[in-house]
């Protein structure tokens, strides 16, 4: 899959509501980065609780979704909207799993968890209902891990090179994440997922843990 978009960006400061506000999703475009482990040289993280470090080095957003949102809310969202380093066409939640394997450039990347969003998506965009929305349907994007460093570049594509052998896709984790909370054997599958983020794995056993008392 060929990307539309390679972003990066520092964190600024956004006055929202009447209130200062550091993040960084307002990301640029650019032609080339160096991706480490950590996420690409250039690009930093706010909001630690949701973004960064080495499970969620890399997020990309669906173009896809970018039309439906335009369509309900009746606006135009410039890309990147949603703070992702990657857009493109082509894999969406549901088309693609936690653990599938891609040479992306010189790198190679590996989903890991779907994203959990964060209000802050509503304030950029200037779209007040767009946070609960993108949780309903589970039109989140996605993170990467870096298992392999290299030089990214604007033309380059996203090569699958391998597929997760347990086919659960980014839009089932989410739909239990987020859904269906209570569902002990869904939960049970997500997590033998050994690709699985570190993160997401942590809030799934703490999640049996509560239906088993």
């Amino acid at each position: 899959m060929e990307i539309h978009k390679l972003a990066i960006g520092g964190i600024q400061t956004f006055n929202w509501n009447n209130t200062n506000t550091n993040s960084a999703i307002g990301k640029q475009e650019v032609n080339e980065a160096f991706l480490t482990v950590n996420g690409f040289d250039g690009d930093t993280v706010a909001a630690t609780e949701f973004h960064g470090g080495p499970d969620r080095a890399v997020c990309l957003y669906p173009l896809e979704h970018y039309s439906v949102w335009e369509a309900e809310f009746g606006v135009k969202i410039k890309t990147p909207g949603f703070g992702e380093n990657i857009s493109l066409f082509g894999m969406t939640e549901e088309e693609v799993y936690i653990g599938d394997t891609f040479q992306f450039g010189e790198a190679v990347i590996q989903i890991t968890q779907g994203r959990i969003p964060c209000s802050k998506i509503s304030k950029f965009n200037q779209i007040d209902g767009l946070l609960k929305r993108v949780v309903e349907t589970g039109f989140t994007g996605y993170f990467f891990r870096v298992l392999q460093e290299g030089k990214v570049e604007r033309n380059s594509e996203l090569k699958l090179l391998t597929k997760s052998e347990h086919a659960i896709s980014v839009l089932y984790a989410n739909q239990i994440y987020f859904h269906d909370r209570s569902n002990k054997q869904a939960i049970e599958k997500i997590l033998k997922v050994d690709e699985l983020a570190t993160v997401w794995r942590k809030l799934l056993i703490e999640l049996l843990a509560k239906g088993n008392k």
